[in-house]
């Protein structure tokens, strides 16, 4: 008994130890084969520099970017989920329609009707438009 258990967390060792010895060998790997010139290092002021979006930094502080962007992405994201839960439960309507009956179909909707309703909230508020007036 206590053998399958000290077993699985073995395997749980072993994983752990792969999953960090290899990006800390690919990384010793890298810095080593710049000594036997198999990765030249010639740094220059342009390899040097800032490289965001292929223009040149025209201060030192960063753009301040708009709200809006980050409006739009976490809007995205909540109805995007949406759409990450019911791809799943469309696949398996079929099974889960046998193994809980009408409770299946219940259960998505009563997800989609808070997903409207937090859809509708956000058009109310006008959070969808670019230009608010």
């Amino acid at each position: 008994m206590f053998e399958d258990y000290f077993r699985q967390y073995a395997l749980l060792a072993i994983f752990g130890l792969a999953a960090v010895s290899v990006p800390v060998g690919m990384l010793m790997m890298s810095y080593l084969a710049q000594f036997v010139r198999v990765r030249p290092s010639r740094p220059t002021a342009v390899k040097e520099s800032a490289y965001e979006g292929g223009m040149p930094p025209l201060s030192d502080r960063p753009a301040r970017f708009n709200f809006r962007y980050y409006h739009y992405a976490l809007l995205f994201v909540v109805f995007d989920v949406e759409t990450v839960f019911l791809f799943p439960w469309a696949v398996k309507y079929g099974v889960m329609s046998q193994q809980f009956g009408f409770a299946a179909l219940v259960a998505v909707g009563v997800f989609l009707i808070v997903v409207t309703f937090a859809y509708a909230y956000a058009w109310r508020k006008r959070a969808l438009e670019w230009v608010t007036n």
